[in-house]
């Protein structure tokens, strides 16, 4: 079995695979019956949908992976000095001078600059070293039966299907992350059919060996996702003493040149076009680090939900092309898990909608804690304290 994606397969996926049609839950064995029953419905071949879920089996580490994300419950400062060491610094300048004329090609061709594919490469996969050990089919299909998010995942079963058709998916031997991610930057089936591009020219897509093939699919991905060429993403500034807090946070913009005359400065360089507009970002509150957010952030989202990953990874690609280390400031101290759902239950009770209640510090339960923090009188930098759930 041929394990590559030829240019010509890319065309083939019709988009009629994206859906999930299939009801969640009820035992794994009736759940694979009907989704074997949904790929003939699609249009494959009795041989091909037998051949690819004959090994599929329900892995519980996948599930125990999807409920143990405790790792974002961490403030940005500790999520990004864990992240960012010294290793992957000096590994990543490498891997730029090493990768130098691909990078250029993935600058011209699609606009996105190369600390933004070096930052998830790094942090995906360390490089290439570590692509995960899950089997992908039990993965997908596990939380394709789960009912949390089968809309996310149903569709990635179908779109394995496809590169299994395609020669390009072994079910049985075919690893990655928990989450059914492949490759050195880690690209769901879907991404690799729909973005899959030949980086080194070789007929191919081969995105576990092959760091031009992972690097451009992973920015014409970008591209897709509405990338604006060329354009920043996110840059450190200082922050006036006065400024009016509640207009912080990604859900407030205003034009470079309003942010400029209320004082806003780059910490280093200059800020990007006065036209451009962005928002500005306080991981940790007015006390704590400060950047600015440009329109490209927000495509990070589509890549990971997580606000303390997103920021991470953004901030890691500004660093590897030169900006300094950021001004920590001496932030309140975080609440603790226990503390931000307790936090989460009194803003549901005051009618905010936070999602889940889950001890992680997401954009729903920032923006309610900053609305919150206005109501009561307290200065409104979505950043959660002490006091404010006390006065809560």
């Amino acid at each position: 079995m041929r394990k590559f994606l030829t240019i010509a397969a890319l065309a083939m996926f019709g988009a009629t695979s994206a859906q999930a049609n299939v009801a969640c839950g009820g035992t794994f064995s009736s759940f694979i019956n009907n989704m074997k029953n949904e790929a003939a419905r699609k249009g494959y071949s009795q041989s091909d949908i037998n051949g690819f879920f004959a090994s599929a089996r329900q892995d519980p580490a996948t599930l125990r992976a999807d409920r143990a994300q405790g790792i974002f419950q961490k403030t940005f400062v500790d999520f990004s000095r864990s992240l960012i060491s010294q290793n992957r610094m000096d590994h990543g300048r490498a891997n730029l001078r090493k990768w130098d004329s691909v990078f250029d090609t993935m600058e011209q061709r699609y606009g996105v600059s190369r600390g933004v594919l070096t930052a998830f490469w790094a942090f995906e996969t360390d490089f290439g070293a570590f692509q995960g050990n899950f089997n992908t089919l039990n993965s997908l299909v596990t939380l394709g039966h789960d009912c949390r998010r089968p809309e996310l995942f149903q569709p990635q079963v179908f779109a394995a299907l496809e590169l299994y058709k395609l020669g390009n998916f072994d079910p049985v031997n075919s690893t990655g992350a928990w989450a059914g991610e492949i490759g050195m930057v880690q690209m769901l089936p879907e991404d690799i059919l729909e973005n899959g591009v030949d980086g080194d020219g070789d007929g191919v897509v081969d995105l576990r060996r092959s760091a031009p093939d992972a690097l451009l699919s992973g920015a014409h991905m970008l591209s897709e996702l509405g990338w604006h060429a060329n354009e920043p993403w996110l840059q450190e500034v200082v922050v006036p003493s006065n400024l009016d807090w509640s207009e912080t946070g990604l859900n407030h913009t205003m034009k470079v040149s309003q942010w400029e005359r209320l004082g806003i400065r780059a910490r280093n360089g200059s800020l990007g076009s006065g036209n451009m507009q962005a928002s500005i970002l306080l991981p940790q509150g007015r006390k704590g680090p400060a950047f600015i957010a440009y329109p490209n952030f927000s495509v990070y989202f589509e890549w990971n939900k997580s606000f303390v990953y997103v920021t991470t990874a953004a901030y890691f690609a500004t660093r590897l092309e030169g900006a300094p280390v950021y001004d920590a400031g001496n932030p309140d101290p975080a609440l603790s898990a226990e503390q931000m759902k307790a936090l989460q239950r009194k803003l549901k009770s005051h009618g905010h909608d936070v999602g889940k209640v889950d001890g992680i510090l997401g954009a729903k339960t920032r923006a309610a804690v900053q609305a919150e923090q206005l109501r009561l009188g307290l200065p409104a930098d979505a950043w959660p304290t002490r006091e404010l759930l006390n006065r809560l």
